[in-house]
């Protein structure tokens, strides 16, 4: 385990650090509300509307994390010309970043998720999007200024949802293009590009994911370590990290002999810490675990250590620490500098 000294400075580090954010981006709508009744057309609660508040979910959501960390984020993706394209845009110039790398296509529609909350927990998602892959003109002036923005930046990172952004020509460009610049490049993959993904520095994924990948269920440590082996080989990476939720995460790296292992850590977070206006002044103190978009703070981690030149072997335990803090969270949260500091010093 890295000292929580070394953490200490990696995290002053991490601020300032230039990184390009490809993939699906996605706005992710609250409906807070209260729920004291079930309805009498069917055995459901009826929620009695309080407020509503939208943020970033996706890559977005990765994007978000990035830039709560103190990175210069430019996200690139594609969005509908629709409502929710507007308040997805108002998020990202919310968080500082801009929209130059976003293309709106009248085509599309921008991927929507609408969570009800009442009662402190989720009751029922709606989903508004489209999986279609990008057309062949919307497709090619992407690649054009994702390519153009890498000479500027210290990491690229690809958070592929499966949502049509990311074809496997975009993907293969992009990469082949990261590895003549020597261009750090961490990649989420989606089971539909497998082959898109090969060469980049890292590939990041939860342990459903790679037993998918390789084709069989990962029940044991034996297993774990058999997967992340052969996904080395699958995507010629330097590494891979295999997120494994109250198991922590597993890294291996290429011609490591063992492989390495942080535990999972959490950190309770009030409600008034998230600041989430819903939330009743009554139920400030108490605390909530919610393991949405906590793959995406690990993949922002792990982006902003390695542009700072952080071994993997800390950039993961750094990654597995930012996890921790955003499960404290209720919804699709972020951490920050802060917080990652305080819950470094916690563990020390």
């Amino acid at each position: 385990m890295t000292p929580a000294p070394k953490l200490d400075r990696l995290v002053g580090r991490l601020r300032g650090r230039n990184i390009g954010v490809v993939g699906d981006l996605m706005l992710d709508r609250y409906v807070w509300g209260r729920a004291t009744r079930l309805s009498p057309e069917a055995a459901v609660p009826v929620v009695d509307f309080v407020s509503q508040t939208s943020c970033l979910g996706g890559a977005g959501n990765v994007a978000a994390n990035l830039a709560s960390l103190g990175a210069r984020v430019t996200p690139f993706g594609v969005t509908g010309t629709d409502e929710a394209a507007a308040a997805l845009l108002a998020c990202l110039a919310a968080a500082g970043m801009s929209d130059k790398g976003v293309l709106a296509d009248a085509n599309r529609v921008t991927t929507l998720k609408t969570r009800i909350i009442a009662r402190h927990q989720q009751v029922v998602r709606v989903d508004r999007e489209e999986r279609a892959p990008l057309g062949p003109a919307v497709e090619q002036l992407l690649i054009r200024r994702i390519k153009a923005s890498l000479p500027r930046l210290d990491a690229l990172v690809i958070s592929d949802y499966d949502k049509g952004v990311l074809t496997e020509a975009l993907a293969e460009r992009v990469l082949d293009e990261c590895r003549r610049l020597g261009l750090p490049a961490l990649v989420n993959p989606k089971s539909s590009r497998l082959f898109a993904y090969r060469g980049a520095t890292a590939v990041v994924c939860n342990k459903k994911q790679a037993g998918f990948f390789v084709g069989r269920e990962l029940g044991d440590d034996k297993s774990i370590e058999e997967a992340g082996r052969a996904l080395l080989a699958h995507f010629g990476c330097a590494a891979v990290v295999i997120t494994l939720g109250e198991n922590g995460m597993s890294l291996f790296e290429e011609g490591a002999p063992r492989h390495f292992h942080v535990p999972a850590t959490s950190f309770e977070v009030s409600y008034a810490r998230v600041g989430l206006p819903a939330m009743e002044s009554a139920a400030t103190g108490r605390q909530v675990f919610d393991v949405t978009g906590a793959g995406d703070t690990v993949l922002a981690v792990l982006a902003l250590a390695v542009a700072a030149g952080a071994p993997m072997t800390a950039a993961v335990t750094l990654a597995n620490i930012g996890a921790g803090v955003v499960v404290g969270k209720l919804g699709t949260a972020t951490v920050t500098p802060a917080e990652l500091l305080a819950a470094v010093r916690e563990l020390a």
